[in-house]
């Protein structure tokens, strides 16, 4: 059997049909918190710069035009503490995931190569290192790989899918040195670095791995990953890019163009136009403030601690006391009509956790967090 039809876990949301049927049959209808998929409308600007540049007969370059490059070189200055970025060394790409998940075989990586990753982690850490045949290493700690010599890619993941926990200067310096000494790449998605709810990343920001702070400003073998679906309602659209070491960003650049993985010329567009405009995020993450706010006083009032969570779309929830498996955990709140995601999902290190998205409207936030309270 071939490795891309016997070499990959099951799709793990199809195990949680039966338990959104449950869900589904409380007196006052399921409310779903169990994706992290935006309900909020797209920014009337950015469908406005979509629709402007919709007369788009040609092929889109691979590479993005200048303006969108330029406007990530700006926004990493201006949002996450960047300057100096090259545009060159920038490069949209179709969805993050898609990266996530192709960027170990367009790294050339197979068999005998080890690809780390966080150990509670969005699971296409995994599936991108089974596609290049390469093996998937769960670890949070350095020193569990900082001397191996099979390690070719270091992904790291802050703020966290699904715990929101966020790594500061200190922890990246130490996974970027590391992997130097062992030649590895660095690849950091930092999809939810503008949702930071607990200091000190409200006031200091997020750092990113491309931070002089961290890099002593040399990117080399470094990638920073980052998608506008949370901060600007973009799912849809597909609109991510990866940008660092100049080098790395070539490589791709040329592979990419070969197997005509390109962003479509509108989608460009309305992404520099999301870029260039802060408002519309700070009014996304109010939102986002809001529901947070509403689900964990739910939570609480409802016999469950909330761990960690400083930042991101997500709720890092358990029962407390003795330690409830996650599935427990699901079915009690599809009981209440709330479908969440279970913590196995992220690996065997979340068993005891169930994932709580901010993602559903305000009126399915009132009406999850008032039968919370009222449990």
């Amino acid at each position: 059997m071939g490795l891309l039809t016997g070499g990959l876990p099951d799709f793990p949301w199809d195990t949680l049909v039966p338990f959104k049927d449950r869900a589904r049959r409380h007196p006052d209808g399921l409310v779903d918190l169990s994706v992290g998929t935006p309900v909020d409308p797209t920014p009337a600007l950015v469908r406005e710069a979509l629709a402007a540049a919709a007369d788009a007969p040609g092929y889109p370059t691979t590479h993005g035009t200048a303006a969108l490059r330029e406007a990530v070189v700006d926004w990493f200055a201006r949002r996450r503490g960047v300057p100096g970025l090259d545009p060159d060394a920038v490069l949209p790409t179709v969805g993050s995931k898609e990266l996530v998940a192709w960027l170990p075989s367009l790294l050339g990586l197979g068999e005998g190569d080890v690809v780390v990753h966080p150990e509670c982690a969005y699971p296409t850490y995994d599936v991108g290192a089974r596609l290049a045949g390469a093996t998937p290493l769960p670890a949070d700690d350095v020193s569990v790989w900082e001397r191996r010599d099979d390690v070719r890619l270091v992904w790291l993941n802050s703020p966290s899918n699904p715990t929101g926990e966020v790594l500061g200067v200190e922890d990246l310096r130490r996974a970027v040195a590391a992997a130097r000494r062992i030649g590895a790449v660095v690849a950091s998605d930092e999809c939810y670095a503008l949702l930071p709810w607990a200091e000190p990343w409200v006031t200091r920001g997020v750092p990113s791995v491309l931070d002089p702070a961290v890099t002593d400003g040399d990117v080399r073998g470094l990638l920073a990953v980052h998608s506008l679906s949370k901060q600007s309602n973009l799912a849809g659209y597909r609109a991510a890019f990866v940008a660092g070491d100049p080098a790395l960003v070539r490589r791709l650049l040329e592979i990419r163009k070969h197997a005509g993985m390109i962003v479509p010329a509108p989608v460009q567009a309305a992404m520099a136009t999301a870029l260039a405009d802060d408002e519309h995020v700070a009014q996304q993450r109010e939102r986002y403030r809001r529901r947070r706010a509403a689900l964990l006083r739910g939570l609480e009032a409802a016999g469950l601690e909330v761990d960690g969570s400083p930042a991101g779309l997500y709720l890092w929830a358990r029962a407390a006391g003795a330690g409830q498996d996650c599935w427990a955990t699901v079915g009690d709140l599809a009981d209440q009509g709330i479908l969440v995601a279970p913590g196995s999902f992220y690996g065997p290190a979340a068993a005891r956790h169930v994932r709580v998205a901010l993602t559903a409207s305000d009126e399915d936030v009132v009406r999850a967090a008032a039968r919370l309270e009222g449990a």
